[in-house]
């Protein structure tokens, strides 16, 4: 399979630190191999790299001891007997620890998103006004994957809308399937 089909998703492969024969130690985490992510490039701006930067402190340096915490104390009231509340810490000390790797994964593979002047063409980090066949018109900033926002206008650039806009001119209409049928716009401005 070529890199270029791997998903974030299917990016994680777990490799054992064991042999077959089963020899060798297990880590001390709560996962039974050493995780490797896929390389990829992930766009970001500036600011999407500070906030993702900022997450990932928040989660080493607040979330993680407080779980280990709640774990420890839950243990030490029972004793050798697994408790729903020790049972619930595991499971969140799992995701976090997921979404550690993510967000390491994340950084280390940042491409910031150079700010175009280009007010003629759309690429990544270019605010594009558009207009739907209603007239209804609507404003979009074109980010990577990792930024995506919709509430906040914030779109990426591998969804139908951003792909579709990417490389377009001002006054140029374009399709984009949605689950509702071929929506037609027009872009009416690139700041």
């Amino acid at each position: 399979m070529p890199p270029d089909s791997f998903t974030a998703a299917a990016a994680l492969l777990i490799i054992p630190l064991h042999d077959r024969n089963g020899c060798g130690r297990r880590p001390q985490s709560i996962f039974y191999g050493r995780l490797v992510m896929a390389t990829r490039d992930v766009p970001v701006t500036k600011e999407g790299l500070a906030k993702i930067q900022k997450e990932l402190d928040e989660l080493i340096n607040d979330r993680r001891p407080e779980l280990a915490q709640r774990i420890h104390d839950s243990k030490e009231l029972v004793g050798p007997q697994n408790t729903p509340e020790y049972e619930d810490a595991r499971t969140e000390q799992a995701f976090i620890e997921g979404r550690i790797l993510e967000l390491a994964n994340m950084i280390e593979n940042a491409v910031i998103i150079k700010e175009t002047h280009d007010h003629e063409k759309v690429s990544l980090g270019s605010k594009v006004k558009v207009k739907n066949h209603d007239g209804k018109t609507v404003s979009y900033t074109i980010v990577g994957v990792a930024e995506t926002d919709p509430k906040a206008g914030k779109i990426s650039n591998e969804s139908p809308m951003g792909g579709a806009l990417l490389g377009r001119t001002v006054g140029e209409e374009f399709e984009v399937e949605a689950p509702a049928g071929t929506l037609t716009w027009k872009i009416v401005a690139i700041d």
